[in-house]
């Protein structure tokens, strides 16, 4: 019979990875994209990748979505955010960007305001360096982390498959 040592840490990471999906109180609020000026001064582009045109923040780091998302509620908390940091919100599009959705806001379960764009929970990924999109497409945190498009959709240029809001 063979060993089965692998077994027993390849069920710890799946829980560790389960438990940091927690859960966090909604609250919204959203304006036009491409209007006014926000209390944080964040100010959201568009950039040209691999994967074709996303959204990154002020820094030229990419800007993604969890699938398991709600427009409420964001679904990565505890060690997930180690990883995946939320984009504090307010944001809005910056000088010269027109973006056809709409920036929001939710209150994460630790009372801290989150980004919201076309009603998906902002975050970046702190394995990415500017101009890069390492974390398409990857599935962790119990779900798939997606890039964001001015559409709001999954880029068009991803090889994996995965849900969230229908996509």
């Amino acid at each position: 019979m063979r060993s089965r040592w692998w077994a027993a840490p390849v069920l710890a990471a799946a829980v560790i990875g389960l438990a940091a999906c927690g859960s966090s109180s909604p609250s919204s609020s959203s304006a036009p994209a491409g209007s006014g000026s926000t209390a944080s001064g964040s100010q959201i582009k568009t950039a040209s990748t691999s994967v074709g045109t996303i959204l990154e923040n002020s820094s030229g780091h990419a800007i993604y979505w969890f699938a398991i998302d709600t427009p409420t509620k964001s679904n990565c908390t505890g060690s997930c955010v180690t990883y995946w940091p939320p984009v504090k919100g307010p944001v809005s599009a910056a000088s010269g960007v027109s973006l056809q959705g709409t920036f929001g806001t939710i209150t994460r379960a630790d009372g801290t305001t989150q980004a919201t764009y076309m009603g998906h929970p902002l975050y970046t990924y702190v394995a990415d360096s500017a101009g890069q999109v390492g974390g398409n497409g990857k599935n962790l945190s119990g779900g798939f982390w997606w890039a964001m498009t001015p559409s709001g959709s999954k880029p068009s240029a991803s090889t994996s498959t995965g849900g969230g809001y229908g996509y």
